[in-house]
């Protein structure tokens, strides 16, 4: 029987269905819209009525913010909004998991959508309109109103696989028919390429599986077809890209010598390699690794851990996303960051730092100018920003570095475009050559048609039909299952059994597998499917996420695969390496592909390409971008990202270095990120990397080769700037261009912009040790701008690194900068060694001009500047340059002016407020990234409830065990068992599986064991079951619910004088179950208080204060009422919701531990202060004895040499002080 249940937020409460109606109104322009309410619809099957009534109360609504019904609401309009089959839904998979959790028996079978209810005179064209806003054909569809019978799906089984028949006798006109019958990406070369090799060499016709598996190989995507085509002819109308040209010509000699440069083809992919070959041939990379296995890219750092010099391995590696982005921005930009991650992680790496550098078109601009077939650029940006921060901020990614370009040529493809960092010991990755009978292990989430065509679809340029067809060419991304991957990874005694390992990015199983060895038999039935209907093919080529295939010796299989169980993974052999360097693949007791090695090898047929470079006005170069300092604040290119980057969690790990935005503001915008080495809970080490990039758009449509040359430099130069030695640094580079066709001109872009990045490699001593192509930016006769982004990283100590906002009044500000090669790197050298003998305070790598460097310097700390020199163009160019604030003279550099206590920015003749600025620059976006809220008056008093006696243990412990539960989603683990190991207690790290039942009952129990033998139950933050079903941490809720965990639990607090803590998802579990405030787990109603939505309708992520308003919890013995504490949040449900009468009651008997204040010290309502928008601005409360504690900050994130732009005081003493309380 199939059950059903309408659930809507309370109207107070209906933030996003206020929001959209208010976009439909002003964005669509549909002004007869009335009302517009929003309900979840869920519908479950393979549950009892008693099991499915009080899920509704406690997994699918909450009592204190929704209202529930079993009645479709009746209204002007009503439609209903489903995925697609095959789609992954999140909700309803969240849903279904919490309910296994309840039952402990099957999971049931959930269904979700979204119902949309209107009010107004509406025109069937206004309908249609708000259908085609809200629904993206390539992942949704208008879903019945109708009750189904049933929720189980009837597939067709398929069979057999179909052979191409007459494939191998096909004339040219019908090779191209079967091309566009199946929507191929190769071109008719390599159509008859193949049936060359399969008429020749196989003598049959070749399995439609075959011809798709060959597709995805030799895909622009997989082999680079566009960078390794030949250019046989170069035509240089231009003086210094013919230099250039030459001084290459000159490389490749060096490198391959005379006579085999003279044969070697000429092609992008030489150019963007020759730089790091020569630089390798003169023995300037030392610190370069090298091997068969290409992960990511990798060099040698010596770090040192707990004192002991350690071989680490720094990877790092970026990608994009553009073109699955495009047509559905959500999964696209989410699978963006998944896929980054995936490479450095198969290499075995733990991936801790992600930056994000997207390209758009301006998104103010209203309805009526989106093309069509494109969706607006204004919900392309939202939507993406959403996806890519979801899946980042879910896995336990800090995202440190956001950026967003605008350029009207972003509207014929969406830059979206992710680089991690990741670092592991050497000694954890081990690298053999497969052998003869090693196991293939494939690891992680199922196999369903998400991503099918995923890494063709994005080597095709694209018009208005094929927009249409791509559903199964998004992949959809499950964070949570590649967490489980990421934690199973960091385990150095699993990483030493694996001998190659790949992940499922483009092609799936036929190339994850396909490229691990030369000889393999993959068993496709063995892969495990979402869902039955996959065919072979279709199994064969699916790139769905969260999968990697691991290669391990027979005899290690068992213990890989216990390993993955033990850590809530799937993992089973599908394929054996054998000898015949061939790949095989079985399905359904046939062989449905079998081909030579060497033959997938080729690539296909070669090309070839000529090449035009036309002579280049570079005039627009030298002119000054803006005419004062107005102007410049106001401009979309120098405008203030703030709402946008405080969506991405960048605390996470506690390890960040620099926060996004610094100063007692925070509103100086870093240029580069940071990190610490992620070393595992109880070690400590200084060492860190700093990675910074340079982009420039506009001066790459005027230049190619001075835009992609000046972009290394400033990519070098903010590495400077933050602190680092360029002359350690290493680059990769990210190409976004347009569909070369055949057109010479169109070649000579890339070419002369890779000829740039050549120039700057050689004079800097900085190769390009990886990279990413991306050649398809075309829609209809839109090209996107010439892109090219430097990306560079370069390792250094925690105590060097510098930040961007001026520190005090009085100091002398100078320009480090140079007119040649030489010169630049003698500033930056110079600049080093000050900062190394304590002498540069801030420092800002130049970008678009001088009076941009100092305004963004003056807005942290609301400190001024005074021009001194008026010789300089303030406006111009200066690529390479760095302005610097010192603590003293010094005659090495150009002196620009003097910071001044008074908060204004004067240069030449025009002066403006600090403040005044800073209006003007976050005003820019905030209707499209806001970062302010409606104006709150309430009154927020002062509370300070000191304690007077303390709750005791009858029984004292040395150390106290802390018992550490991992859910599903969970990632602050590693936080938090680092956290309480430092103060001296004992973490116990719990993985709860519920794979099947049996895994359900068997997490229960041992939950319920070590709850029994612990002192202290800390919840850590994440997020659980993906913060479904809309709402969060109620897979925590759920399993505590369990009578034997709740028993165990309060058994701790009650009889054994134990202690709870809930740290963000953690203190949204506590709150939900009732142990804060009332100090028992019960079934809340409507009076109980809850933490919901933050008004601002977005995660927000940075450091805020609080004060402590009580100490009488013991996890606050070590604080006094009244100090202030700056701790880091990141939340999008935060908001402390309470009765009057209950919050005066819980002041009164100091259970408000913590409230949100101002750098006075005083609580409020406004955002920059209380950033959710909680009641009385509570951050933190506690049970009536004080045993439990749940709050919003990350306490647990702290350690020395953290957040180094943003002074405060950040250790409030939590688990000194628990460990304190059980010290009799």
């Amino acid at each position: 029987m199939v059950y059903r249940v309408y659930v809507e937020k309370k109207e107070a409460l209906a933030n996003e269905a206020r929001a959209l109606a208010e976009d439909l109104r002003a964005f669509l322009g549909i002004r007869g819209l009335t009302g517009l309410r929003l309900l979840n619809r869920y519908d479950l099957e393979g549950i009892s009525r008693e099991l499915f009534d009080y899920a509704v109360k406690t997994v699918l609504s909450e009592p204190q913010l929704d209202m529930v019904t079993d009645e479709l609401p009746q209204a002007d309009a009503v439609f209903a909004v489903e995925y697609l089959p095959g789609q992954y839904d999140q909700r309803a998979d969240s849903a279904a998991q919490c309910i296994q959790i309840l039952s402990q028996g099957e999971r049931p079978i959930v269904r979700t959508a979204r119902i949309y209810v209107l009010e107004g005179a509406l025109t069937q064209e206004q309908l249609a309109a708000i259908k085609q806003y809200v629904i993206n054909p390539v992942e949704s569809r208008e879903a019945s109103l109708a009750l189904p019978q049933t929720l189980r799906m009837e597939y067709d089984i398929p069979t057999t696989v179909r052979t191409v028949e007459g494939f191998t006798a096909m004339d040219s006109p019908a090779l191209s028919a079967l091309r566009d019958e199946l929507g191929l990406a190769m071109d008719l070369d390599d159509l008859q390429y193949l049936q060359g090799y399969f008429r020749d060499d196989e003598h049959r016709d070749p399995t439609i599986t075959e011809i798709r598996v060959v597709d995805t190989y030799w895909s622009d995507h997989c082999r680079h077809t566009t960078f390794s085509t030949h250019i046989d002819h170069v035509e240089i109308h231009d003086a210094a890209v013919q230099a250039a040209y030459e001084r290459y010509l000159a490389a490749r000699v060096e490198v391959y010598g005379e006579e085999k440069a003279a044969k070697r083809p000429q092609t992008l992919m030489d150019i963007a390699t020759i730089g790091a070959k020569v630089l390798k041939k003169r023995g300037l990379l030392p610190e370069l690794d090298e091997s068969e296995e290409i992960n990511a890219c990798s060099i040698h750092v010596t770090a040192t851990v707990n004192g002991e010099a350690q071989d680490w391995l720094l990877m790092f590696k970026n990608e994009t996303h553009n073109h699955p982005t495009e047509i559905e921005p959500f999964g696209g930009a989410a699978t963006c960051i998944g896929g980054c991650i995936r490479d450095p992680l198969s290499g075995r790496a733990y991936v801790h730092q992600a930056m994000r550098v997207t390209g758009a078109g301006d998104p103010r601009v209203s309805l009526d100018k989106t093309l069509p077939g494109k969706l607006p650029q204004r919900k392309l940006c939202q939507t993406a920003a959403a996806g890519y921060s979801s899946y980042g901020n879910q896995i336990g990614l800090a995202t440190g570095h956001v950026a967003e370009l605008y350029h009207e040529g972003y509207i014929a493809k969406r830059l979206e475009c992710g680089a991690v960092v990741a670092a592991a010991p050497a000694y954890n990755v081990r690298r053999e050559c497969p052998a003869p009978g090693d196991v293939v292990i494939l690891l992680g989430g199922r196999t369903g048609r998400d991503g099918i065509g995923g890494a063709t679809g994005s080597s095709k340029s694209h018009n208005l039909k094929s927009l249409l067809t791509m559903a199964s060419e998004v992949q959809k991304g499950n964070a949570p299952e590649e967490r489980k991957i990421q934690r199973l990874f960091r385990n150095s005694a699993v990483t030493r059994l694996i001998k190659r390992c790949n992940d499922f990015g483009a092609g799936g199983v036929s190339v994850a597998i396909g490229e691990l060895a030369d000889g393999l038999r993959i068993d496709l039935d063995a892969v495990r499917k979402k869902y039955d209907g996959l065919d072979g093919t279709e199994l064969a080529i699916s790139e769905s996420q969260e999968r990697m295939a691991v290669v391990v010796a027979p005899e290690d299989a068992e213990t890989f695969i216990a390993a993955a169980t033990a850590e809530n993974l799937e993992a089973y052999p599908v394929a054996v390496v054998t000898q015949e360097p061939r790949m095989v693949m079985k399905w359904n007791g046939a062989v449905i592909a079998d081909l030579s090695r060497d033959f997938l090898n080729t690539n296909g047929a070669v090309k070839h390409a000529g090449v035009r470079v036309t002579e280049k006005d570079r005039s627009a170069l030298s002119k000054p971008r803006f005419r004062s300092l107005r102007e410049m604040a106001s401009s979309l290119t120098c405008a203030s990202r703030r709402g946008l980057v405080e969506r991405f969690d960048s605390t996470i790990g506690a390890g960040s270095i620099l926060m996004p935005f610094g100063g007692r503001t925070q509103r100086t915008p870093a240029q580069a990120m940071a990190a610490v080495f992620p070393v595992l809970p109880g070690q400590t080490t200084n060492q860190a990397s700093v990675m910074a990039w340079g982009c420039d758009p506009e001066q790459t449509s005027a230049d190619p080769y001075i835009g992609a040359y000046n972009a290394v430099y400033t990519s070098m130069a903010k590495l400077v700037a933050a602190g680092a030695d360029y002359k350690k640094a290493y680059l990769s580079f990210q190409e976004f261009f347009e569909k070369l066709r055949t057109e010479p001109e169109r070649w000579g872009k890339p070419f002369s912009a890779l000829l740039g990045t050549v120039d700057a490699q050689l004079e800097l001593g900085a190769a390009a040790i990886g990279g990413k192509d991306s050649m398809s930016g075309t829609f209809l006769d839109l090209d996107v701008p010439p892109t090219l982004i430097s990306f560079a990283i370069a390792p250094l100590k925690t105590g060097e690194v510098l930040s961007p906002e001026f520190k005090a009044a009085g100091h002398p500000v100078y320009l480090f900068s140079g007119t040649d090669a030489e010169s630049r790197k003698a500033a930056w050298e110079t600049l080093h060694a000050l900062a190394q003998s304590g002498k540069v305070c801030a420092a800002w790598a130049v970008e678009n001009g001088l009076s941009e460097a100092v305004m963004n310097m003056s807005f942290g700390n609301e400190i001024g500047f005074t021009a001194e020199n008026t010789e300089l163009d303030w406006n111009a160019l200066l690529p390479g340059a760095i302005v610097a604030e010192l603590t003293e003279q010094t005659p090495h550099a150009v002196r620009l002016g003097l910071t001044t206590a008074e908060p204004i920015v004067r240069i030449a003749g025009d002066s403006a407020a600090v403040s005044e600025l800073l209006a003007l620059n976050e005003g820019v976006l905030e209707s499209v990234y806001p970062s302010r809220t409606a104006a709150d008056t309430a009154e927020v008093p002062v509370l300070s409830a000191p304690a007077v006696t303390r709750a005791a243990p009858r029984i004292g412990v040395a150390v106290p065990k802390v018992l550490i539960p991992v859910f599903p989603g969970t990632n602050c683990e590693y936080d938090s068992a680092r956290a309480v190991r430092r103060a001296g207690l004992e973490p116990e790290i719990m993985v709860l599986n519920n794979q099947s039942a049996q895994d359900v009952a068997d997490s229960i129990r041992r939950f319920a064991e070590a709850a029994r033998s612990s002192q202290i139950i800390f919840v850590p933050g994440g997020f659980s079951g993906g913060d479904e079903p809309d709402g969060s941490a109620k897979f925590i809720t759920a399993f505590f619910r369990n009578p034997e965990v709740r028993d165990a639990t309060m058994d701790l607090l009650k009889n054994r004088d134990g202690l709870m803590l809930g740290v963000c998802n953690g203190f949204q579990a506590l709150i939900k179950l009732g142990l804060v405030p009332f100090g028992e787990i019960i079934d809340t109603d409507a009076a109980c208080p809850t933490l919901t939505y933050n008004t601002i309708s977005r995660h927000q992520s940075r450091l805020v204060r609080t004060r402590i308003a009580s100490n009488r919890s013991a996890w606050l013995a070590g604080t006094q009422v009244g100090e202030v504490y700056t701790v880091p949040i990141s939340h999008g449900e935060g908001r402390f919701l309470c009765s009057e009468e209950l919050v005066r009651k819980l002041a009164a008997n100091g259970q408000i531990a913590t409230q949100y204040v101002d750098e006075n010290g005083v609580p409020g309502m406004d955002v920059d202060v209380n950033p959710n928008g909680s009641i009385w601005a509570v951050e933190g409360i506690t049970s009536p004895d004080g045993r439990v504690l749940g709050k919003m900050g990350h306490s647990e994130r702290v350690a020395d040499g953290l957040y180094k732009n943003v002074d405060g005081c950040y250790d409030m003493k939590l688990f000194q002080s628990a460990k304190a309380h059980f010290s009799l």
